[in-house]
C-alpha cells in the first residue's frame, strides 16, 4: 500500500479482510486492496468539503415554550369503553390470538 498518512497497512487490510469475512484467492488480492485505497483516496477527497459547523443546526430548534401543555385532562372512564366496545372485559380489549396458533 502507499505511504500516506492515512494508508492501509498490511496489518489493517488483513483486519479490514478479517471483518468483512473476504477471503480473496491470492490473485485477487492485490485488485481488493487498490480498491480499498481508492474508497480511502475518495474520502479523503470528501473530508475536504465537510464543514466544521455543528451537523444540528440544520434541524429547528424547539423551545419548550412551543410544546404542549402539560395539562392533565380526564381520560374515558371503564363504563364509556364498554359502551364502545362489546370487547372490553376486565379493564382490558380483548384481541384475536395471534401467537402459536398461526397468523
Amino acid at each position: 500500500m502507499d505511504e500516506k498518512k492515512n494508508a492501509i497497512d498490511a496489518t489493517t487490510f488483513e483486519n479490514l479482510l478479517y471483518l468483512s469475512r473476504l477471503s480473496p484467492e491470492s490473485s485477487n488480492v492485490d485488485i481488493l486492496a487498490g480498491q480499498v485505497r481508492q474508497i480511502v483516496d475518495y474520502f479523503e477527497i470528501l473530508s475536504q468539503y465537510a464543514g466544521d459547523e455543528n451537523p444540528y443546526d440544520a434541524y429547528p430548534a424547539t423551545t419548550v415554550e412551543s410544546l404542549r401543555p402539560g395539562d392533565v385532562e380526564k381520560s374515558l372512564e371503564p363504563s364509556d369503553l364498554k359502551k364502545i366496545s362489546g370487547e372490553f372485559m376486565d379493564g382490558y380489549f380483548r384481541v384475536p390470538k395471534v401467537l402459536g396458533g398461526g397468523a
